[in-house]
């Protein structure tokens, strides 16, 4: 993705489709007893629920929030369909205003190993996607292996 803003976008709007895919998937559960409704809804949401995690803390690496924009963008994963008015409040606060920081500046703290990092992975989009892929995929894995809170239904 071009921008931070872009980037957090498309996964704040994936965050709702899958809420949605969830919400609908119990619905048929309950209605028609048909239980893979949940089973196919769920892992899609966890899936981008993970990814649109990995993707708040990223951009707020590089847009250098502090706890609390990063927290509420995080958290808001958690309410359905609380991603887009966090994505329209972190916009219209200039959050999300800028470009990904792939230059160090003067900025003493573009010194830290962190940020060199971050920059060295910005440059390479593609690694830092597969980087993400395999990090969401992994504890996606783990999630599903521990099984739902309470056992399994």
């Amino acid at each position: 993705m071009r921008t931070p803003l872009n980037l957090f976008r498309v996964l704040a709007i994936a965050e709702v489709v899958s809420w949605t895919l969830l919400i609908t998937g119990l619905v048929v559960r309950a209605t028609t007893g048909l239980a893979i409704a949940v089973t196919v809804g769920g892992g899609i949401h966890g899936f981008v629920f993970l990814a649109y995690g990995a993707t708040a803390v990223l951009v707020a690496k590089n847009q250098r929030w502090s706890a609390w924009p990063t927290t509420v963008a995080v958290v808001s994963a958690v309410i359905p369909y609380a991603t887009i008015p966090t994505e329209l409040w972190l916009h219209r606060t200039g959050r999300l205003a800028g470009a990904w920081r792939i230059e160090e500046t003067a900025d003493p703290r573009d010194r830290a190993w962190h940020d060199r990092a971050m920059r060295v992975l910005l440059r390479r989009p593609w690694l830092l996607a597969v980087l993400l892929g395999v990090a969401v995929a992994g504890v996606f894995t783990v999630l599903l292996v521990v099984g739902p809170p309470g056992g399994r239904d």
